[in-house]
């Protein structure tokens, strides 16, 4: 065979045999026009390149669905069903085969994390089934995780409410320490002069009912700051008796000069046998109800849920405090007074609280927040669902699930219509009834049973005189809000002299520690 170019141009190719005799000449020459080549391969090149993209692309997405990969190209190259259809309702189905089926022990043998479950996947060749049920497993076993680190910090938070900073007590040793050698420590408060303003109802007078001496000093120190006439104030501390001489000597030696400052522990009052009787019987209830609750909170399989959170806060250190507990006896405290604002020890004050004497209660006995800033749809605090079981008919009856709880801890109390109120009794009488009912009538606590008792005695004031939950986590309150309040308090675990207590409001509180002062410096209290 042989081959002949033309050598005008390759425009036509000779193809001829050469063989021997007569049948070389007799051959035929066949001759392809460039015409008829060039169609074809054009239509090769755009078509093979597609083909091959196509059935890689088939192979890949077919390659956990169908039996073989004959099967998949075929019916996709040949007019077949949509594979991603049938992709998406065999998922679809693996789904929710796993959400109906049994963990077992899936959810301890489960990846680690997406890259481990992807590596498990394409290494063994699981099918879809598979893929859902290990998909379900990890995050079964990421979710539990997420509670158990939310129990926990639950959990640390409420073991750090409990504890009392070091720098805090030392405070106390020193000051109960100065007391022992030091005359000024010991000197009278208040001075002989001002006594006669203790019962004066031409002043205005402050209680607190604390052990903690650095936050008394705070709560003093801002009132007397914000006040327009400070030379009206006369605070009266009542403490314990081991608190008593460190508060003692804190107030002797630094003195308010414009207002006057009573410190009284509870081993110097002569109550009635009556009172004492009703004290002891409130705490032994208390610790009951507070035992009872700490009890089932042990024996349960604690999850992070809202039931169990405010089991956990209830058992704050709070409950158990006889300075808390007392506030229901103020007017046998100061049996001599007919109106009193109370603070508690964990706020700070903003502005002139003068115009709360002159607030007029329309007979009822206590002046508190209970509308809120943000409207009738929220509460300033919390909702009496959340301190009170309405699931039992005592309850029920008496109440209402979604009334908002009246905010306790800056208030303005009329100790005349308390003293004609039956407002003690029927607190006591709650305890009694909780006691007989299983002691599950509420969370523990010194407020639910107060709550209780003070029902149809509370007068509502606008709400920037009070903002509470400044030491709750979630909290959030504008900068704008904070700065019009006039008193802000840190209710919740989060105290400010805490470890625990939030960075971006303990300023409103460090603010008011004399850091000067040589005991805050010898016991290295940081702010």
């Amino acid at each position: 065979m042989k081959f002949y170019i033309s050598t005008t141009g390759i425009k036509k190719v000779t193809i001829s045999n050469t063989g021997s005799g007569k049948g070389s000449s007799a051959a035929a020459n066949r001759r392809f026009s460039n015409r008829a080549c060039l169609p074809a391969v054009v239509l090769l090149a755009i078509f093979l390149p597609f083909l091959f993209v196509r059935i890689a692309l088939l192979v890949l997405e077919s390659a956990t669905f169908c039996p073989s990969l004959a099967e998949c190209i075929g019916s996709r190259v040949f007019g077949g069903s949509d594979l991603s259809a049938k992709l998406r309702d065999e998922l679809t189905r693996a789904l929710v085969e796993a959400s109906q089926g049994e963990d077992g022990g899936r959810i301890e043998n489960s990846p680690a994390s997406f890259n481990k479950l992807v590596e498990d996947m394409t290494s063994n060749g699981h099918d879809i089934k598979a893929f859902a049920f290990k998909t379900k497993a990890m995050l079964l076993k990421m979710e539990r995780k997420v509670q158990s680190a939310k129990q926990r910090e639950s959990i640390y938070w409420h073991l750090a409410s409990h504890g009392v900073p070091k720098s805090v007590h030392c405070l106390c040793l020193i000051l109960a320490e100065e007391y022992a050698v030091n005359a000024m420590a010991r000197s009278r408060l208040p001075p002989p002069e001002s006594v006669s303003r203790l019962a004066d109802s031409s002043f205005h007078h402050v209680v607190l009912l604390t052990d903690n001496v650095l936050a008394a000093s705070v709560v003093i120190s801002s009132t007397v700051q914000s006040a327009a006439n400070p030379e009206k104030l006369v605070f009266h501390i009542v403490t314990d008796k081991k608190t008593y001489t460190p508060m003692h000597a804190w107030f002797a030696i630094n003195s308010i000069e414009s207002a006057v400052v009573e410190v009284k522990g509870l081993h110097q009052y002569d109550w009635s046998q009556e009172v004492n009787v009703g004290v002891k019987e409130m705490l032994e209830i208390h610790r009951l109800i507070w035992g009872h609750y700490y009890n089932n909170l042990k024996e349960e399989n604690f999850e992070f849920d809202g039931e169990h959170k405010r089991k956990l806060e209830a058992l704050s250190p709070s409950c158990l405090s006889l300075m808390n507990h007392l506030r229901i006896y103020i007017p046998e405290l100061f049996p001599d007074l007919d109106k009193i604002v109370f603070l508690d020890d964990d706020v700070v004050v903003q502005r002139d609280l003068s115009s709360l004497w002159e607030l007029d209660l329309n007979g009822k006995v206590v002046g508190a927040v209970v509308d809120s800033w943000c409207g009738s749809n929220c509460c300033p605090g919390r909702k009496l669902k959340d301190y009170l079981n309405f699931s039992n008919p005592l309850i029920s009856s008496n109440f209402n699930y979604d009334h908002c709880a009246w905010l306790y801890g800056m208030n303005i109390f009329d100790l005349k219509a308390w003293r004609r109120s039956n407002i003690t009794k029927a607190y006591h009488r709650w305890l009694k009834l909780n006691l007989n009912s299983g002691m599950g009538l509420w969370y523990p606590g010194a407020l639910p049973p107060a709550l209780m008792a003070f029902k149809g005695h509370v007068h509502p004031i606008d709400s920037s005189w009070h903002m509470s939950g400044l030491g709750c986590q979630a909290v959030e309150v504008s900068r704008e809000r904070l700065e019009v309040a006039a008193v802000v308090h840190f209710s919740g675990p989060a105290k400010p002299w805490l470890e625990i207590g939030f960075p971006q409001v303990r300023s409103l509180w460090s603010s008011h520690v004399n850091i000067s002062n040589k005991f805050i410096r010898k016991c290295s209290i940081k702010v």
